[in-house]
């Protein structure tokens, strides 16, 4: 009886996650096969799933229309390089929060998080003129910037959590040994910690590949990324559902394959420290 009610349950377990996995991922599938139709199979009623005139036509348009390869390239100086610079400020602050805390630790944690629920559209104008003073705008350096600024509360936040896990006496016996502030952390603290750092930095990378409002705003034609190349296919002309789905296509099957090939890695670090 037991065992018959534990493969129910593994059984209904498995079942809600096969339920839950397909729903997240019906958008992306639809997104791609619409990519494939022609502009009125894409909006045809009742839609088509399967049974519709395959073209590669839409990825062909946009990419004459467009410099998808230019885009792609901003997208990846800008996402690796706002995580790097963002990963330089935030070991030293974790480090400085995990391991020689103070009474406001806390608070300035808090008050970190809380800067990420202040809307972005509320600091546009004033971040907007100091761009335009500073000569930021449309520019690499500007955008890596500005995300820095927006995802160092939560790299901060995760490193600290990943940090906290390690036993203090490993580093005071570093210290013991003769080693500096610098080699306790290059050459003691990092390397116990990479399976968070490497998942801090993937995450890190994801949310600035997505992000859409700052890049949007602060970008024009030499550093705009994926997500303007996406937003340039809704036009006062109307939508081109077919030809905005291959864009999407196209500006998401990186991440994606990235996201696929690191999950291991990914999983182990969100799992850091969990279980002693």
């Amino acid at each position: 009886m037991a065992r018959a009610a534990t493969n129910r349950h593994k059984l209904v377990v498995t079942l809600i996650a096969w339920t839950v996995g397909i729903v997240i991922f019906f958008p992306i599938l639809w997104t791609v096969l619409t990519s494939f139709k022609t502009e009125a199979e894409a909006v045809a009623t009742p839609p088509t799933f399967l049974a519709f005139h395959w073209t590669l036509e839409n990825y062909a348009e946009v990419q004459q229309r467009s410099d998808y390869f230019l885009h792609f390239w901003n997208s990846v100086v800008i996402s690796v390089g706002s995580t790097l610079l963002g990963l330089l400020v935030a070991v030293p602050a974790a480090w400085s929060m995990a391991f020689v805390p103070g009474k406001r630790t806390r608070d300035v944690l808090m008050w970190m998080l809380s800067t990420k629920m202040l809307p972005p559209v509320g600091v546009l104008i004033p971040i907007y003129l100091l761009f335009r003073d500073f000569g930021l705008l449309d520019s690499r350096i500007g955008l890596v910037i500005v995300l820095t600024l927006i995802n160092l509360p939560i790299i901060v936040w995760m490193l600290f959590t990943y940090f906290r896990e390690i036993p203090g006496e490993i580093l005071e016996a570093s210290r013991m040994d003769g080693a500096g502030l610098r080699e306790e952390i290059l050459f003691v603290l990092l390397p116990m910690a990479v399976p968070g750092i490497a998942s801090t930095l993937l995450l890190n990378i994801i949310l600035a590949w997505n992000e859409a409002f700052w890049t949007l705003n602060l970008s024009a034609s030499q550093s705009a990324p994926l997500t303007a190349f996406i937003a340039s296919y809704s036009s006062p002309e109307g939508l081109f559902y077919a030809k905005l789905s291959a864009a999407s296509t196209m500006a998401v099957a990186p991440i994606l394959v990235l996201g696929w090939f690191s999950q291991k890695q990914l999983v182990r670090g969100l799992t850091f420290g969990a279980v002693k």
